[in-house]
């Protein structure tokens, strides 16, 4: 299967997994990414069986109102039952390094806000060891190269992504070069870096189901 046939067998996944759950109240929590672009498509055929979602950047809510479904803000919604989102790597305990499209931040807050994330991913995205994919840290533009000092004394090789500009307001900084064993541990660390929003560690609240595409079908994965 090509990586784009293994995306689509993961959002119809997905589809099936939340089915079962939804009311004419639901609010969605709705990520960021190809893949996540992809389950929004699925969703549409579904949009008059819930209210509405909470999406995670303005692109994702830009394409949920183009399937007609309604996009809420997350302060007039309070807890959402389900955060569907994919990852840029994923491990066994389902920590993730997510924000390779530069939604980390609210991508957090929404999945901080959900009973139950489900990540989404094909089988390119399962390692043993986080860290291969640079990790995303956003910054207050000010404090960009404060940050980055402060990454460097942690064994990183941060890069400034240029151009980029975050749906805050932000910057980001690329961590190259930088394997990491404990990724709570290091959330935390890099969180307590003054001028840092959030870094793209999914780790303190990781995912609670795993969708794996692979050529053997969709693994339903738990955290070891």
């Amino acid at each position: 299967m090509t990586q784009d046939e293994l995306k689509d067998a993961v959002a119809a996944a997905a589809i099936d997994e939340i089915r079962p759950h939804l009311a004419r109240d639901t609010v969605l929590g709705i990520g960021t990414g190809s893949t996540a672009s992809r389950f929004i498509d699925r969703l549409a055929e579904l949009r008059l069986d819930f209210a509405g979602a909470v999406a995670s950047s303005e692109a994702s809510a830009k394409r949920l109102r183009d399937h007609g479904i309604d996009v809420l803000e997350l302060n007039s919604v309070g807890t959402l039952p389900f955060y569907i989102d994919g990852a840029d790597e994923v491990n066994a305990h389902l920590h993730m390094i997510k924000g390779g499209g530069g939604a980390l931040t609210r991508e957090k807050i929404v999945a901080a806000c959900s009973q139950r994330f489900i990540c989404i991913a094909d089988a390119s995205k399962r390692v043993e060891r986080l860290g291969n994919f640079p990790l995303p840290v956003e910054v207050i533009p000010m404090a960009r190269s404060y940050v980055a000092r402060e990454l460097v004394k942690l064994g990183a090789d941060p890069v400034y992504r240029e151009g980029v500009v975050t749906d805050n307001g932000n910057q980001i900084l690329d961590c190259f070069e930088f394997p990491i064993d404990d990724p709570v541990a290091m959330e935390a660390r890099l969180n307590g870096i003054v001028g840092v929003v959030t870094n793209g560690l999914f780790a303190a609240r990781g995912a609670d189901v795993l969708l794996l595409g692979t050529d053997q079908g969709v693994e339903r994965l738990t955290p070891q």
